[in-house]
């Protein structure tokens, strides 16, 4: 086993791999900006470097500084998080190419799964269901014009290459395509410097599933079930439960051979998830592969009992997967909220700030991952997410109770949070009964507009 980790990143899901390596008997070096120099993940790990200004940009985006680092303080692994250089298959290599092991998959495999035209021909190749969409980037609004009516509206627009949103239109018409085209090709150019765009049918009102896989070095593949993440805004998800309630068991199995193909397809090493669209006939077609930890894996670990940034860091290190899902004690109901320093009340704005007053929920079934504490200033340099709540109960409603309970408890003052809205959501019938789907949120935040440029998320 390594003696010691460098974690790539910042706030919970840092403080998240120091417990991990701490369980596993493995030092960990944190790197921060000068921003989190106070930060709770500065002050567990056991070795700690600072890598740059706030900035992203010059601290946790700055390779060559974090390679730097892990090699000073003589770790032999990076673990990226999530976000950040998770993905980037330029980092993977960079990390190889210094001796370090990447905690995560191949540079080869990150570069495949982030083209998400290619993968997807890959994917459907091994026979897995896809939404149809144009067979390669859309060079025209012209183009881009003449596939939507081939496929029929509504389509949407979407960048071949990045995420969290950014240039995704949905285009009813073909006088809405035309609008939003080139407005969508400059978005995905500044932010990726790739403006390559193709179409993709629009299903109306679908589920949202995903299925998480795990893949050794031996080529074996595992999934460990799905996690319903339907609830989202502008296609960043807000809660997330395992199981799904509306995956039955011969849903699950298929749809679980799909995610094991689509991995294999890929060469995926390590964890990761496989998307999928699940309409309400219950045909499901692959979206994209997130080749990196989600921030909503503890839903799965709390309902399979796996650790999964141990079997990151175990399956890094050579060893090999010998169970399957049908090995796993699969057992209760898991429900995650993310909760964001933002106002849902002022269209969800940001709301840095000191923390003045903070009590943490607890209880039977309670899970908290967060990086906050009383007194700790929020910076205004980063991603609002400041905290996962997770209920566990044996039974979704159950679930739903032990969650709301904790919401109830949970004190984060002065700030603004999005714990109001998940009360709200707690206490609807629609979500009680499992009646969700990606438009599902609008209800309670309908003058929102899905047009609007987001912050950058991990997925």
């Amino acid at each position: 086993m390594f003696s010691k980790i460098l974690i790539a990143n910042r706030g919970e899901i840092a403080l998240r791999v120091i417990r991990a390596t701490r369980d596993l008997g493995i030092t960990s070096v944190a790197v921060y900006s000068e921003a989190d120099a106070d930060s709770l993940h500065v002050r567990h790990a056991d070795e700690s470097v600072c890598i740059g200004p706030p900035m992203s940009a010059k601290s946790y985006l700055n390779m060559e500084a974090i390679i730097e680092a892990a090699k000073k303080s003589g770790a032999e692994a990076v673990h990226p998080g999530y976000g950040y250089l998770a993905e980037s298959g330029e980092f993977a290599r960079a990390c190889r190419d210094a001796g370090l092991v990447f905690i995560g998959p191949a540079p080869e495999t990150l570069e495949l799964a982030g083209d998400k035209i290619r993968a997807k021909t890959i994917i459907n190749q091994a026979g897995v269901p896809i939404v149809p969409s144009s067979p390669g980037g859309v060079a025209s609004v012209d183009d881009a014009a003449v596939f939507a009516s081939e496929i029929g509206y509504p389509v949407m627009i979407k960048a071949a290459a990045g995420g969290g949103g950014r240039g995704i239109r949905i285009c009813p018409d073909e006088e809405v395509l035309r609008e939003d085209f080139l407005i969508a090709k400059a978005e995905v150019n500044a932010a990726f410097g790739d403006d390559t765009l193709y179409v993709e049918k629009c299903l109306v009102d679908p589920r949202h599933i995903e299925f998480q896989v795990l893949g050794d070095k031996y080529g074996n593949v595992i999934h460990l079930g799905e996690r319903e993440c339907s609830i989202q805004r502008r296609y960043q998800k807000l809660i997330e439960e395992s199981p799904s309630p509306a995956v039955t068991p011969q849903l699950r199995e298929a749809m679980g051979r799909a995610a094991i193909d689509a991995a294999r397809a890929v060469d995926y090493f390590n964890a990761g998830t496989v998307e999928f669209l699940l309409d309400r006939e219950g045909n499901f077609f692959f979206m994209e592969i997130n080749a990196r930890i989600q921030v909503e894996h503890p839903v799965t670990e709390m309902v399979t009992g796996v650790d999964l940034v141990k079997e990151q860091i175990r399956l890094a290190d050579g060893g090999k997967l010998d169970y399957t899902f049908d090995d796993l004690n699969l057992k209760g109901w898991a429900i995650e909220c993310r909760i964001n320093a933002e106002d849902p009340d002022f269209n969800f704005m940001p709301c840095p700030g000191t923390i003045e007053e903070y009590i943490p929920p607890g209880g039977f079934g309670v899970r908290l991952d967060t990086h906050l504490y009383q007194g700790y200033v929020l910076p205004i340099f980063y991603d609002s997410l400041v905290a996962k709540l997770v209920g566990y109960d044996l039974t979704r409603e159950g679930a739903i109770r032990v969650l709301k309970r904790a919401l109830l408890e949970f004190t984060i003052q002065p700030v603004k949070t999005t714990i109001p809205l998940y009360l709200k959501i707690m206490d609807d019938p629609a979500f009680q009964e499992g009646d969700i789907h990606t438009g599902y949120v609008k209800k309670f935040v309908p003058d929102d507009d899905d047009d609007d440029d987001d912050e950058d998320d991990d997925d």
